[in-house]
């Protein structure tokens, strides 16, 4: 399932821009692919990230992977919870599952950004 309102990455990643703030999550495509959920590493509060760095990595039955932001910015917040509850990740991956939240760098990159419309046609191909 593709969220219309969201932007998205071709390493699967989404964010919700709100005004100066990004939440970023990973897309239902991403968590279906890596199965169950096991492990979240996430970066600290106030590092600065770059758009398509390295996060963080989650860690499934299947696999191991590396998180990437679609966005710059500064982590302002990261999904706690999930330190006790990675699986909700599986379960809301759009909700409860969020991973980060940044004050926005540069808003002009959300041009190298997906539209759900093309996310959708990348994992439909």
């Amino acid at each position: 399932m593709v969220q219309p309102d969201l932007l998205y990455s071709k390493e699967h990643e989404w964010v919700r821009i709100e005004g100066d703030r990004a939440t970023i999550g990973i897309t239902d495509y991403a968590q279906e692919s890596l199965g169950d959920i096991v492990y979240v590493e996430l970066p600290k509060t106030g590092k600065a990230v770059e758009q398509f760095g390295n996060i963080g990595v989650v860690e499934s039955v299947k696999a191991v992977s590396d998180l990437f932001t679609p966005i710059s910015g500064e982590v302002l917040e990261v999904n706690a919870a999930l330190d006790a509850d990675p699986a909700a990740v599986n379960r809301d991956p759009y909700g409860d599952g969020w991973l980060v939240k940044l004050k926005l760098k540069d808003a002009s990159e959300t041009k190298n950004l997906l539209s759900a419309r093309d996310y959708e046609k990348l994992v439909t191909a």
